[in-house]
């Protein structure tokens, strides 16, 4: 095997792997997340899809995790969530804190 083929391989192992350790890094924040009055809730779900639900509005959204970020975007707006090591996460604004309920 001469070295330009093995430089393929090995690329397209590493770029394999790569591809679901990623992926599995979102998995874990899938869930729902509300704050302690129950008034705001966060549905994670898979393939980067949310719905974001504040005083029984509803709006669907997508999300993107970024180690200790989460941007979420509803309807065209962007904000920035942060991701705490207890699995908990931080809106803006008044949202506070949510916690991840157990399943």
């Amino acid at each position: 095997m001469d070295s330009g083929n093995s430089s393929r391989i090995i690329l397209g192992i590493v770029i394999t792997f790569g591809t679901f350790f990623l992926g599995g890094c979102g998995a874990g924040l899938s869930g729902t997340y509300t704050n302690p009055t129950g008034l705001v809730t966060l549905d994670l779900r898979s393939g980067g899809k949310a719905s974001l639900t504040m005083m029984g509005e509803n709006e669907q959204c997508t999300y993107d995790a970024d180690g200790k970020s989460l941007t979420l975007t509803c309807g065209g707006n962007k904000t920035v969530w942060g991701i705490h090591d207890d699995g908990s996460l931080t809106g803006p604004g008044i949202v506070g804190t949510l916690a991840k309920r157990k399943s």
